[in-house]
């Protein structure tokens, strides 16, 4: 029994400050790709990056074509437009990470290409194997909150969030960015946007019965105004609403010499 007189101390808290913080995961895929995969691309409001294992990659980043090698990775900011190909001759192996992250930190990772150490990489491999841990999904399929193994290991999920919290850390602390410049690969711009462009006249092509306006454009391509619309006029000659107009008005030819439509 402690005495009444018996001295209480009082001991201060000191909080610690969280500088990256992961809320939530989107993606998590491990795969080795087809020699000729394409991924066409997409933009979305969360964080991604994309490590080349095995192989190379060449990757498309708002405006720019890159062409990453093994050991290297990209990261995609929020809202920023981006594709992925295999190069044609190497079945690349590639790990794709998309989280939620607020962190202010996370503007050091903004248009950036590192060369990951061997402490990131026991890291992702910690990740991969927490992944395959915890959820049933397979590694090239995106993970679903229901497909949690009843089996899985002890705070695996806090795990997959605590060593991908601490590869941000690792990445900034090291910093082994390598100079964006010496990556940039005009073949692989070149190539996405010649398949960016066909891609947009196929789909007006597929919807000539509609009045789409730029913005519907923009959307289905995950691209701003601005993009678009210099992408098209630079590739074809002409404003990306004159194109759509110009099909219209031959596939309305067409029809009238195949008689389906008349001027009355």
């Amino acid at each position: 029994m402690i005495p009444k007189d018996y001295p209480t101390v009082s001991y201060p808290e000191v909080p610690l400050n969280r500088e990256i913080e992961i809320n939530s995961i989107i993606t998590l895929f491990y795969f080795e790709y087809a020699k000729d995969y394409v991924f066409h691309g997409e933009a979305h409001n969360f964080w991604e990056f994309l490590y080349v294992d095995k192989g190379k990659a060449e990757v498309m980043a708002d405006a720019e074509g890159y062409e990453l090698e093994q050991g290297e990775m990209i990261f995609h900011k929020p809202n920023e437009f981006h594709s992925i190909w295999a190069d044609g001759k190497t079945a690349p192996n590639l790990i794709v990470v998309s989280f939620i992250c607020r962190s202010p930190a996370m503007k050091f990772f903004e248009n950036k290409i590192l060369k990951v150490d061997q402490e990131g990489k026991d890291l992702l491999a910690k990740i991969i194997r927490e992944r395959s841990d915890c959820f049933s999904d397979p590694l090239d399929k995106r993970v679903h909150a229901d497909r949690i193994r009843p089996d899985r290991p002890f705070a695996s999920q806090q795990l997959i969030s605590l060593y991908l919290e601490m590869l941000l850390i690792t990445l900034i602390r090291n910093n082994t960015a390598i100079e964006n410049s010496a990556r940039v690969s005009s073949s692989t711009r070149h190539r996405v946007e010649e398949d960016l462009v066909n891609r947009i006249i196929a789909y007006m092509n597929e919807n000539l019965d509609k009045n789409l306006s730029i913005d519907d454009f923009c959307r289905k391509f995950c691209l701003g105004r601005t993009r678009i619309k210099d992408l098209f006029k630079e590739k074809v000659g002409i404003s990306i609403i004159q194109h759509y107009r110009y099909l219209k008005i031959e596939r309305a030819k067409q029809l009238i010499r195949e008689e389906r439509y008349n001027f009355t």
